[in-house]
């Protein structure tokens, strides 16, 4: 059927509309008059008007969107369609897209929350690891405190052979499924018989997380599991439509991991039908109390992981994304993980990515976007290099030799050459300028300061607004950036147009007040924590007041660690600080292995710790 549109809107000079249907595609309007913008679709369908929105776009970006989609039936597509572009209603709103989680769009909104791993939960009924059922006994601790958002970790599938460098949760093998430890295994049909008692009262007296043991056994008892109940799970209507509505991604990972570890691949759909029912029923529940999930979305993909083997045009598997010298490490840091071919995913539009934050959007309410700054540029460092130091900035505008001799620059000690652009050279992060004269150190101070800190902002702002909105507009999460470390300066201005929650911690000042479109944190799972500030342990007193500091703040989200929560209550903290920190970036092979030393049920019934809480976060008004 032939569909057509008509809207009006007054566009500046240089700027157009476009409309961008339910399939993602983009139908670039015309100009009538009179500031009236009409299309017509020869080939359109029911379905692309069931849902689709107009976006203001300026020599090729996404300058503007609008605040909610138009719906439409069969009928309309009789007749010419007339729209109105829809602003946002709520007087005061500072966002200029709709919130699937209504909280988040009130004028002035304030919450606090708590981050905290899957799993670092600790429960009587858990197999030595938190899982997605201890969620909701979580929540009500959250509930009874005035908490509103529960922050997480990734919770993607890490396998690889199960041993500890798989507890890394920001190498995922699939960006889509879900890691089978989160999963509760009497609900699945494995019966607790004595030797599976007695392994689960083992681990859980554990102070820290075992991973390997917990995966292997885990794995295990799947497998019995599977072998008595898998066929009949499999024949369910619930379970076929799972595997139909997720064919995407579950197909190449259901026969990934079979290749890999040689059984059938209705294991990993059934294992995974079972994980997104467990996570599905935590989500609802913890709606139904007034707290919000926000998840965390890794900048990279494992090199070995499904994602790669699938779509490995989508990555340059010759080099390793990592950051330069910063607060966490002053060797740099190599995360071991492909580079994004940018190019490429453009061609469909991104598709891979905006798949992956629908998949993600169907538990969380928020995500906070690891290392945004790899939307703008990443820290690229060549096979077979392996420290930071050695890296470049990819995507980058680099010296040609010409221009480099004319300087009167020497290349060696400072410069290293584009590993895709021969004869093209990038100022090391870290050159070695002793051996220079007096005139040449201060040609190459002014290109080494020009070049990290000037000559890319228009360019990096640039390649962040050919993805950044089209990301954005795909899902109704909140959008929050993990925007520490060597910030250019053009990321807040992106991320203001945007609307992308900043990430603001006392430690790593920016040498401004916080705004209120920001998250405000006292520590994170990278760091220690409150206690440790300095080097020196804070009492608890010390450690309530820099809490009160962080919640009476303006910031519109103040998210704490659960460690620094406890840290208030001389009672309740664990006896050693330097225990509670979840990583360390300077160390490659950290275990991933914290865990609560309460159990979700003790937390709760802390009375006078929940008081302290709930008393905090009510007198700071959020």
């Amino acid at each position: 059927m032939t569909l057509n549109f008509k809207i009006e809107y007054h566009t500046r000079w240089g700027e157009s509309l476009a409309l961008v249907a339910s399939d993602d595609t983009v139908y670039p309007m015309n100009y009538a008059a009179d500031g009236i913008w009409t299309l017509k679709v020869a080939k359109g369908s029911a379905a692309l008007i069931k849902d689709y929105f107009y976006v203001v776009i300026e020599d090729g970006l996404w300058m503007r969107t609008e605040w909610a989609h138009h719906h439409r039936g069969a009928e309309d597509a009789k007749r010419e369609i007339c729209d109105s572009w829809i602003d946002c209603p709520i007087a005061g709103c500072p966002f200029p897209r709709e919130h699937s989680a209504k909280i988040f769009d009130r004028p002035g909104f304030r919450g606090a929350g708590t981050a905290i791993p899957v799993f670092s939960l600790r429960s009587e009924e858990g197999f030595g690891v938190g899982e997605f059922r201890d969620i909701p006994k979580f929540v009500d601790w959250m509930e009874r405190t005035g908490q509103c958002v529960l922050q997480l970790l990734p919770i993607n599938d890490t396998t690889r052979h199960g041993e500890w460098g798989d507890s890394y949760p920001y190498s995922p093998v699939s960006s889509f499924a879900l890691h089978p430890i989160y999963i509760h295994l009497p609900e699945v049909g494995v019966k607790e018989d004595a030797a599976y008692l007695k392994a689960k009262k083992e681990l859980n007296a554990l102070p820290t997380v075992d991973y390997p043991r917990v995966v292997k056994l885990k794995i295990k008892y799947l497998k019995l599991a599977f072998a008595k109940n898998g066929a009949k799970d499999l024949a369910t209507p619930a379970c076929r439509k799972f595997i139909k509505d997720n064919a995407f991604w579950l197909e190449p990972y259901a026969q990934f991991c079979a290749k890999r570890d040689g059984i059938s691949p209705d294991f990993y759909r059934w294992v995974q039908f079972h994980l997104d029912k467990q996570l599905s029923r935590a989500v609802k529940y913890a709606h139904e109390k007034g707290v919000f999930l926000k998840g965390d979305l890794p900048i990279g993909v494992g090199r070995d992981s499904v994602d790669a083997a699938t779509y490995p045009q989508l990555y340059n598997l010759d080099s390793s994304a990592g950051a330069p010298p910063d607060f966490f490490s002053t060797d740099g840091q190599n995360w071991g993980f492909p580079t994004y071919n940018w190019e490429e995913m453009a061609k469909d539009d991104y598709a891979w990515w905006k798949a992956r934050l629908r998949t993600m959007a169907k538990y969380f309410d928020a995500y906070r976007i690891d290392h945004i700054l790899g939307f703008f540029r990443i820290w690229e460092i060549p096979l077979p290099h392996k420290s930071g130091l050695l890296g470049h900035f990819n995507p980058a505008m680099p010296y040609s030799r010409d221009e480099i001799n004319a300087l009167g620059l020497p290349i060696l000690g400072l410069f290293i050459e584009d590993p895709r652009k021969p004869g093209w050279f990038h100022p090391l992060i870290t050159p070695d300028t002793s051996k220079l004269e007096s005139w040449q150190k201060e040609r190459f101070d002014a290109l080494y300061t020009d070049f990290f800190f000037h000559r890319h902002n228009d360019f990096w702002a640039r390649n962040a607004m050919r993805k950044l909105p089209k990301l954005l507009s795909c899902t109704g999460m909140l959008a929050c950036g993990e925007d520490l470390g060597m910030v250019p300066d053009c990321v807040p201005g992106v991320m203001d147009h945007e609307k992308i929650l900043s990430l603001e911690m006392q430690r790593m000042e920016k040498g401004r007040p916080w705004p209120y479109l920001s998250v405000v944190a006292t520590s994170s799972h990278d760091m220690t924590s409150i206690r440790l500030w300095n080097g020196n342990e804070k009492s608890p007193e010390e450690c309530r007041r820099i809490l009160k500091e962080h919640l009476d703040s303006l910031s519109m989200l103040a998210i704490f660690p659960l460690q620094d929560w406890l840290s208030m209550d001389g009672a309740l903290r664990w006896p050693n600080p330097a225990e509670e920190r979840i990583n360390d970036p300077a160390d490659p092979d950290n275990k991933w292995r914290w865990r609560m030393h309460l159990t979700t049920t003790q937390l709760l019934e802390s009375a006078e710790f929940c008081t302290k809480v709930a008393s905090l976060v009510k007198d700071s008004g959020r």
